[in-house]
Parts: C-alpha cells; sequence; structure tokens
C-alpha cells in the first residue's frame, strides 16, 4: 500500500493535464487563458520551466499555430482556448489538420458539469460540445476527475500517433478543472508499433518493380518521416518521385530524382507502375485524371480505408518507412543492377522549367525567395496566385520544409500558421507568402510575433482583390465582379503600427534583397509586393495540365 501511495500526488485536474503534457514531451502550448481554463493556465504557469505559452489574440490563430508547430516537427502541436466560442474560432486549424494529417492537440473546457446537455444557456455553452469536436477530430473525450487526466492525455496522444496521423481533443468541465485529488501521474505512454508489411504482398509489389521500366513514386504527407529510405528505394529502382503539396521535400527537388509534378508530367506518359507512399495519388487522379494504358499501381499507407476509395493492384498496409524498407531489403536480394537515368530526369526538369518560367510574375519572385532562403528553411503557402504556384514552382530540399494546409485550401490559414511554423523552429528561417485577402483573416498575429520576437519574414502580395474569385468572375461570369474586390491599409505602415518592420519591394530582385536583409533582424518582418489586380498568369494549366479552362 506504501508503494501505491508513493506513486500518488496531490493535483488538480488542470495540474493533472499539465503534468502530463510535460511527461508527453510538449514545450509548447498556444492559446488565450480564459475563465472557464483558469485551472489549467495556472498550472501550465506552475510549469513555465519546461512548457512556454505562446499568447496568441485569436482562437484561429491558437489553432492554427499548433498546426504549423506539429507540420514542421512531426511533434504534437498543443492550443487551449475556451469552450463554446473559442472551439468554433479554432475548428478550422482543427478540421485543416485533419486532412494534412497533423498532430495537433485542442485542450478545452465545457460548461460545469451538472448543466451539460441541459440547454439552460451558460456561457459558451454549446448543445454537444464533445459531438462537434469529433467531427472534426480523430478522437475527442471528456475528463470528468483529475484521476481520469493522466489516462486520457495519454490516450489522446495515443490516438493522434496510432495509424493515419489525425488531431484529438479533450475537455473538463469548467468546476472539475479546479477540483483537487490523489492522482498517478505513472500511466502507460507507449504508442502502439505500426503493422508490419505483409512478407507476401511485398514480394509481389518487388514482382511489379522488377517488371516494370518506369515506375514513378509519388508521395504524400503520410512519407514525410520516410525521406532516407524513400531516396534510397528511388536510387535503386531509378524513379522518379514527385508530389503535388503535402509530400514536398519528401525527395529533394537538388536530387537528380526529385521531380516537381510539372516535369513528373513529362515523364507521365510512358510510366507503367505507380508507386504511391503515404498518398491519396491525388496528382494522378484529381490532377492529370488520365493513367497509362496498363500503368500498375502499389500502394503504401497506414490507412486500410484508402485502398477502398482508390483500388491498388496490390495494397501494403504499413508504415511509410517499413514499407520502404521492406522493398528494399526484397530488391537488393532479387534486383539487377540498374542504370543510372539522372540525364533522363534533368531533362524532364529542363522542359518543365521553360513552362513554368511563363507563370509570371509570380515564378520570378518565388525564384527570388528560395535564393534569399536558405537550403533548410521553410515556405508556408497560402491560397493566393503565388501559393498556387509554389505547389510545382518552389523546389524544396527536405522533409517538413514545405508547410501546407492539404486539400482544405482554407484561406488565411498561412501566415497565422507560419508563426508556429517559427516559434517550433527557432534558428531556422521562414517565409510565409500571403496575398492581401489572406493575410487580413490573421494580421493581428503580428502582435504575437513581435511580443515573442519570432523573425518570421512575411511577404504579402497584394493585388487589391481575391485574385481567383475575380479572374473566374471576369472569365466565366462575363464580368461581373461581387465581393471580389479589396480595399487595403497601407501594410508597411501596418506593419510598423504592430513594431514590426514593414518594407516594400516592387521587383522580384528587391525582394531577394529584402527577404536577405529581413531574416537579420530580430524580430517580424513584413515586405508588401504591389501586384496589378488581374495581372498574374494563371496557375491552373500546369495544375490541371488536362484541363483546358476552369468552370466552377
Amino acid at each position: 500500500m506504501d508503494a501505491i501511495t508513493n506513486q500518488l500526488a496531490k493535483l488538480t485536474t488542470g495540474e493533472a493535464i499539465a503534468k502530463s503534457l510535460v511527461a508527453h514531451g510538449v514545450d509548447t502550448v498556444f492559446g488565450i487563458p480564459g475563465a472557464h481554463m483558469y485551472h489549467f493556465s495556472d498550472a501550465l504557469a506552475k510549469e513555465s520551466a519546461h512548457v512556454n505559452f505562446i499568447t496568441t489574440r485569436h482562437e484561429q490563430g491558437a489553432g492554427h499555430m499548433a498546426f504549423g508547430y506539429a507540420k514542421s516537427t512531426g511533434k504534437t502541436g498543443v492550443y487551449t482556448v475556451v469552450p463554446g466560442p473559442g472551439v468554433l474560432n479554432s475548428s478550422s486549424a482543427l478540421s485543416i489538420a485533419y486532412g494534412a494529417n497533423a498532430p495537433v492537440l485542442c485542450v478545452t473546457g465545457n460548461i460545469m458539469a451538472h448543466l451539460i446537455g441541459r440547454g439552460r444557456g451558460q456561457l459558451h455553452e454549446l448543445p454537444d460540445q464533445l459531438a462537434t469536436l469529433r467531427s472534426f477530430t480523430g478522437w475527442s473525450e471528456r475528463i470528468n476527475h483529475a484521476t481520469e487526466a493522466p489516462r486520457l492525455v495519454a490516450e489522446a496522444f495515443r490516438q493522434i500517433h496510432t495509424g493515419r496521423i489525425r488531431p484529438a481533443a479533450i475537455e473538463a468541465p469548467w468546476d472539475v478543472f479546479g477540483q483537487a485529488a490523489e492522482v498517478d501521474l505513472d500511466v502507460d505512454r507507449r504508442i502502439p508499433a505500426p503493422p508490419m508489411p505483409d512478407t507476401d504482398q511485398i514480394r509481389d509489389a518487388v514482382k511489379l518493380i522488377n517488371e516494370a521500366k518506369n515506375p514513378l513514386i509519388i508521395v504524400g504527407a503520410g512519407a514525410q518521416h520516410a525521406s532516407e529510405e524513400v531516396t534510397r528505394l528511388s536510387e535503386l529502382i531509378q524513379a522518379p518521385v514527385t508530389s503535388f503539396r503535402s509530400g514536398k521535400g519528401v525527395v529533394s527537388n537538388a536530387h537528380p530524382n526529385g521531380l516537381l509534378p510539372v516535369a513528373a508530367y513529362e515523364y507521365w506518359p510512358k510510366c507503367d507502375l505507380v508507386i504511391g507512399i503515404g498518398s491519396r495519388l491525388e496528382l494522378v487522379h484529381f490532377r492529370w485524371r488520365w493513367t497509362p494504358e496498363g500503368a500498375k499501381t502499389i500502394r503504401i499507407d497506414i490507412d486500410p480505408t484508402e485502398f477502398v476509395r482508390i483500388k491498388p493492384d496490390i495494397g501494403v498496409v504499413t508504415d511509410s518507412r517499413l514499407g520502404a524498407s521492406a522493398l528494399i531489403d526484397e530488391l537488393d536480394r532479387t534486383m539487377d543492377k540498374r542504370g543510372d537515368r539522372s540525364e533522363e530526369f534533368l531533362g524532364y526538369k529542363r522542359t518543365a522549367e521553360e513552362k513554368i518560367e511563363e507563370v509570371q510574375p509570380q515564378v520570378d519572385y518565388l525564384k527570388a525567395i528560395r535564393a534569399a532562403l536558405p537550403p533548410d528553411g521553410f515556405l508556408v503557402e497560402e491560397i493566393t496566385q503565388t501559393g498556387f504556384t509554389a505547389r510545382f514552382a518552389f523546389p524544396v530540399y527536405g522533409p517538413r520544409q514545405y508547410v501546407t494546409c492539404g486539400y482544405q485550401d482554407s484561406l488565411g490559414y498561412g501566415f497565422q500558421t507560419a508563426v508556429g511554423v517559427q516559434a517550433a523552429n527557432p534558428g531556422k528561417q521562414v517565409v510565409s507568402i500571403t496575398g492581401d485577402g489572406g493575410l487580413m483573416f490573421g494580421v493581428q498575429e503580428l502582435a504575437t510575433a513581435v511580443q515573442y520576437r519570432l523573425n518570421l519574414v512575411t511577404v504579402v502580395f497584394n493585388n487589391s482583390a481575391f485574385g481567383n474569385v475575380r479572374r473566374d468572375q471576369m472569365t466565366n461570369f462575363d464580368g461581373r465582379l461581387i465581393g471580389a474586390e479589396l480595399n487595403n491599409p497601407d501594410f508597411v505602415k501596418l506593419a510598423e503600427a504592430y513594431g514590426a518592420k514593414g518594407v516594400k519591394a516592387e521587383t522580384a530582385a528587391e525582394l531577394q534583397t529584402a527577404v536577405g536583409e529581413a531574416f537579420k533582424e530580430d524580430g517580424p518582418v513584413l515586405i508588401e509586393v504591389p501586384i496589378e489586380t488581374g495581372s498574374e498568369t494563371s496557375p491552373w494549366g500546369l495544375t490541371h495540365p488536362t484541363l483546358q479552362q476552369q468552370k466552377f
């Protein structure tokens, strides 16, 4: 009995949650304190030697920063907001994390325990907050007593990191946060190992690889931790590797085999085998929309439901790293050495570069940023003309260095997410590219970047419009404009008002210089690039090469 007692500590629920987060290696929490969360906020204050609390200016910013932290590190990004409107304000970040396979944990509260579900109209009450959270997370649960906290926090991490990565949420009633009990913090925190690849399926996959003359590897977010293995597989079978957005950087675009999607499309007609690794195969089925006759498909994915959505010839349910390693081991044993195809792949790159060069002025600006950004720096994209172009035109040299929201394409997420990327990577250079419309969704987080002296460099391409909306209305609706044109502030003065440095760059050369100089500052820098409204070349011809025009 004494041995059991020695493991216990008298803790509030808030303290038990905070200590459990520390035990899981959490070093940063983003959020805004509020009445329902006071006991948890105080518990985090007591853990300030272990946890850095970053106060945001909006709950949406807290969620997006946690997303940026998670996407750029692979570690769990944690944020805390009040229930009700706080949860709803951050819900776009959770939905992005769900779609982009990001390990994000939301810690929130609820109304008093005895009033939940009674509809009495309490402060921040939702009809069923837990059901709401479960609709855009992989797992969400309520902590009803301090003694449950360590186990449920551990379960949240287990759910996030088991199988396909999904966000999670935990809530506790307002009054439960401050209730104390004897709590055992020593719980099982192990994450189950992923399933091992099936030996027979690996042999069958290797048989297809040995028979293929022109394989193509397509990677997604699920392969970001398998860069070394995918690169080795690519070299072994002499296959190019490509990705639309979420898998960018898994194989460096500096490597002869690392093709941007426009170059991969040049190779596509001769492809006879697709090897999808941690990817929904968005390029093939949603962008290119055709497959060469007779081409086979191998898929390696931790999520077995992917093989129901798009049926492969061979589907291996396993982790990307394990699956690629198993293929390599079997190929080393059975395959003859293949001749080097570097020059061929470089030829596709050169052809693609000529086509990409026509997307102006976006490409020149992206080249300027790439020239100023160190090879290990981060680019955070946005739903803007330059962001769309970056998906096929911006070379990336390492995993997790290109941060994207995936298929949600959530306007305004980028700048806020980039604050989280910079907070998670203080020794690295981070560039956020955004449009004027997207930046204004969360420009108040400039105050956060200033407060915490984050050297985030943000480039706002100011075309005084929701550019894509405006183009579609001009092209498809006889030029009838509604809600597309914007009246903007002076962004340089706006940055200065927040205490950040503001700069204007009129040309690509000026932008390259401005970005390089911005990295020398000890706080955030906002660079405005004026763009004539309607002057940007549409990126959609290279994004959807089989479609002549976009109709919505």
